[in-house]
């Protein structure tokens, strides 16, 4: 999926959503990504049934949509499922730091282990690990590079002085 400046490439199942990752990472990551959780699988280009994701990313890009409302079929660790959870608690145009989620989840002394499983999101922008962000406010990685991450919260933070403006005007 091509949008001006931005580029991404999907996956999805039956089921829902399965990865939103870099169009030159693609073959690399979700190929490792759909080995591991879904064996025997394989990819089969599908523009027309990716067209609901692809719709509300557009509409996020657009700053016309702050909450995805579509289905995940996303698979991880336990752990991983519920940090990516707490991701898609943080409210649009807000960040978050690792420690902060490690607390949100009561337990505040794995916040290594929270930024591991942010690092794992296969569902990027859509689970926004993109809103986390150092307890220093420092950007920290991000698997779509930290320009992406930039662009991301600038998109956020317009998108909501946006809003902000519509609801009091």
């Amino acid at each position: 999926m091509n949008y001006g400046e931005w580029e991404f490439a999907l996956a999805a199942t039956t089921r829902g959503l399965t990865y939103v990752g870099s169009p030159s990472m693609f073959d690399e990551e979700a190929g490792v990504w759909i080995n591991r959780w879904y064996p025997g699988c394989r990819l089969i280009e599908d523009d027309h049934r990716c067209q609901p994701y692809i719709i509300q990313l557009l509409e996020y890009l657009q700053s016309e949509r702050t909450l995805f409302e579509l289905p995940l079929d996303w698979r991880g660790t336990p752990f991983q499922l519920a940090v990516w959870e707490a991701l898609n608690d943080i409210p649009y145009g807000e960040t978050r730091s690792y420690s902060d989620i490690a607390q949100q989840l009561g337990k505040p002394a794995a916040v290594r282990a929270v930024g591991t499983a942010i690092g794992a999101n296969p569902i990027l922008v859509i689970v926004p690990c993109h809103r986390v962000i150092a307890k220093n406010g420092a950007l920290a990685g991000f698997r779509g590079g930290l320009a992406m991450k930039t662009k991301l919260l600038e998109l956020e933070s317009e998108g909501a002085k946006l809003l902000a403006a519509a609801e009091s005007g």
